[in-house]
């Protein structure tokens, strides 16, 4: 009897192990799943978001990696600037941490929100969240762990700076999140310290430092190649372009801004394509090639309604985040002075009610010492 025991005991430990280590296993798939499609992000947006959908579905009762996916889908409808997908998944995500232990997770969903809010210009929304997950950061007790969190956390803070206040406040920020990115040495980092130098390069642009704006655009370039982020080398060139269209050197600038032109074919970036045809129409209006002026002319005036009904979904898609965070605070509002008023109202019955036991019971001693009163007045009189 007592061999059968230890059997079953042996089988059912052995079946929990196993479920551990294939569940470890599955884990560690998806991480490298996710970790390979990342670099399509920038490349193949498309494949990017096929890759997420796979992930997602066949997760199973995998919750972090089911996060990972939506989260996946939601970089690479962001870089394809289609906001107002990139949030629908990022939402999905969200409604499912609160069944997720993982705080690095949460940490970077957090990271994601801010991200999002900023480029559909929530501002205070987009604060809000960095704010939240800079907590959790400072809060995660393993430190070589926050690295790239941290990195990515200063970054967006400096868009957002670069927008709201002035260049120099976010190239210190763009500065501190590069240092941390570095720290990290992995292959994602880099597509994020290119996006950084990128905006470095435009803010030294803003405070006409060419030499340093074309240094920026370089590392940007260099940085985007390492990880083959075309997207990220196209609008590395761009800015090269930029500057060169500023110096007079309108030929350079259209060498440039050829071959973003060719990188940028596959990644359907409409803000990108839109500012290589004005780029490419304003080099060769200041040459005088009028044919090629009238080709890239028309085709930046064609994109340009595009992002004009992109934009429009995602002004709209802020102003509903807005009302709901409107019509959120208000209900909150309202049920704090419904429990403040039924508390009040219950504490004066309570109150009430003490009162009128204190009053009934005052009333019964007065009418007990009158009875004794009158008892001592009828034995007198006897």
């Amino acid at each position: 009897m007592r061999i059968k025991i230890n059997r079953n005991y042996f089988i059912f430990v052995y079946s929990i192990l196993l479920t551990h280590f294939m569940y470890a296993q599955s884990y560690k798939n998806c991480d490298s799943i996710v970790n390979g499609a990342t670099n399509e992000i920038y490349s193949n947006p498309d494949k990017a978001i096929k890759i997420g959908e796979s992930i997602v579905n066949e997760s199973g009762k995998n919750i972090d990696c089911k996060i990972k996916g939506y989260k996946l889908i939601c970089n690479a409808y962001s870089s394809k600037r289609n906001y107002e997908k990139a949030l629908e998944n990022l939402n999905k995500a969200t409604e499912l941490l609160r069944l997720s232990n993982n705080a690095l997770l949460k940490i970077d969903i957090l990271n994601k929100q801010g991200i999002i809010y900023h480029q559909l210009k929530i501002y205070d929304k987009a604060i809000q969240c960095l704010d939240q997950a800079e907590q959790f950061i400072l809060d995660y007790p393993i430190k070589d762990s926050i690295h790239n969190d941290l990195g990515k956390n200063f970054i967006a803070r400096g868009f957002i700076y670069k927008e709201e206040f002035n260049c120099d406040i976010a190239i210190d920020f763009f500065d501190r999140g590069i240092s941390e990115l570095l720290k990290e040495k992995t292959k994602p980092a880099y597509s994020i310290i290119s996006i950084a130098k990128y905006n470095k390069g435009n803010c030294y642009i803003l405070l006409s430092n060419n030499q340093l704006a074309i240094e920026n655009f370089n590392q940007s370039y260099l940085a985007a190649k390492m990880v083959d982020a075309k997207s990220l080398q196209a609008f590395a060139n761009k800015g090269i372009a930029q500057v060169y269209t500023l110096e007079g050197d309108y030929s350079g600038a259209i060498t440039k801004l050829n071959e973003a032109l060719l990188l940028s074919d596959d990644v359907q970036d409409l803000i990108l394509n839109q500012e290589i045809y004005k780029g490419l129409s304003e080099n060769y209006l200041a040459t005088s090639e009028w044919e090629k002026f009238n080709i890239y002319h028309s085709k930046y005036l064609n994109i340009q309604k595009l992002i004009k009904e992109s934009e429009r979904k995602s002004i709209s898609e802020s102003l509903d985040l807005k009302n709901t965070e409107i019509t959120k605070t208000l209900t909150e509002e309202t049920s704090r002075v419904y429990i403040y008023l039924l508390s009040s109202f219950i504490g004066l019955l309570i109150l009430l009610l003490f009162f009128s036991i204190l009053i009934k019971k005052k009333r019964n001693e007065i009418i007990l010492i009158k009875n004794e009163i009158n008892l001592l007045q009828v034995k007198k009189m006897k």
